[in-house]
């Protein structure tokens, strides 16, 4: 069900670009041309238009079906339990360094810092 309900999903997507590309650009999103008639604040709407929004209505139906898929498909599971993972690989806290590793050595130590030239 799931496959073919994503296969429409594509071929609507494909679509809908064909059709929004085929469509002609009325300069309306910057201010620019009123397109057709300039008296009338809507254009009369052409058969492109309407299958766009027959294609963009199908569009949004197939994105809410596949979301409610998804979620029953993965309703009560965990991302553990698709990859067989139990429990965590140590349960234990992991050993720490010692403090005195850590610091620098200090001038009373035998080791020097820098190496001497003698």
């Amino acid at each position: 069900m799931e496959n073919v309900v994503l296969t429409i999903h594509l071929i609507l997507a494909l679509s809908l670009v064909g059709i929004v590309l085929l469509q002609r650009s009325e300069g309306g999103g910057l201010g620019m041309g009123s397109g057709g008639d300039a008296m009338s604040g809507r254009a009369a709407a052409t058969a492109l238009t309407k299958m766009t929004w027959i294609l963009a209505i199908g569009f949004i139906i197939t994105s809410l079906s596949l979301t409610v898929i998804a979620a029953e498909k993965s309703a009560g599971s965990s991302i553990f339990d698709r990859l067989g993972v139990s429990e965590p690989a140590s349960s234990t806290a992991p050993e720490l360094p010692n403090v005195d590793d850590l610091l620098p050595p200090t001038l009373g130590d035998t080791a020097p810092l820098v190496p001497s030239a003698d």
